[in-house]
């Protein structure tokens, strides 16, 4: 299936690896030009790498907790590329903690990391798009979001709050020809699953599907979210989690 986005333009921050680069690697295979963003240049110089060469492929350092950051690097890539079409809002996913281990000042930072720094994005990115008329805003946040994850209670306090913002600016800018939609993955085979978890590919056994998420295949459905043929749709919230949540939404 053609997506009909060949030519356009994507910013996709925390993409030096894990979801966020699959991400990438999908839309520059439909022929994006990508801006890949992470606050640490060594590991968005070996990113680089996973594209074939010749890839429509620039690299910005930024830290999107910091709102002055999120302006600059969003404006330099919107020189960069020639204007901006697509957003993919990522970013690594705060400590883990539980509430009575868990400081009041942690909240913070994780509200910076994980909610502002996408608001912050939206506020740089949305004036662009409205001003072609086109734009796709996808957010990757966790089906935390849905069914808290023990031990995580910064992430999911965060990101609940990020869809909530998203759910709210997709009715306001959807007249405009833009999209604003959020992914929730679950257990994918990423660094932040090893980190979190000793013996990872142990997890399949709790996932319906039987196994792990592969990262590749959640930056395709990412590229289709992203697509022409996605334009009717926005203001949703699509779990990718191999049918572990039990809810009915």
């Amino acid at each position: 299936m053609q997506l009909g986005i060949e030519g356009r333009r994507a910013v996709v921050t925390g993409a030096s690896s894990g979801l966020g680069l699959a991400t990438a690697k999908a839309l520059v295979a439909e022929g994006v030009r990508v801006v890949i963003v992470s606050r640490d240049a060594d590991k968005l110089a070996r990113a680089t790498s996973e594209f074939p060469d010749g890839s429509n492929v620039d690299v910005l350092v930024a830290d999107v907790s910091d709102p002055d950051q999120v302006t600059t690097m969003i404006d330099r890539a919107r020189s960069i590329l020639g204007g901006l079409d697509i957003l993919v809002a990522n970013a690594g996913g705060p400590p883990p903690g539980t509430f009575s281990s868990t400081s009041f000042d942690a909240y913070e930072s994780a509200l910076r990391l994980n909610l502002l720094s996408t608001v912050a994005m939206c506020r740089a990115a949305v004036p662009i798009m409205m001003e072609s008329g086109w734009g796709r805003i996808v957010a990757i946040t966790s089906t935390s979001v849905r069914e808290p994850i023990e031990h995580l209670i910064l992430s999911n306090t965060a990101r609940a709050g990020v869809t909530g913002f998203l759910k709210t600016l997709a009715r306001e800018i959807a007249g405009h020809g833009i999209t604003v939609n959020t992914l929730q993955p679950g257990l994918h085979m990423t660094g932040r699953l090893s980190a979190l978890y000793p013996d990872p590919q142990a997890l399949a056994t709790t996932i319906p599907a039987g196994m792990v998420g592969d990262p590749d295949d959640f930056g395709r459905v990412a590229a289709f979210v992203c697509s022409e043929h996605a334009r009717f749709m926005t203001g949703v919230s699509i779990p990718l989690d191999g049918g572990a949540l039990r809810g009915l939404q």
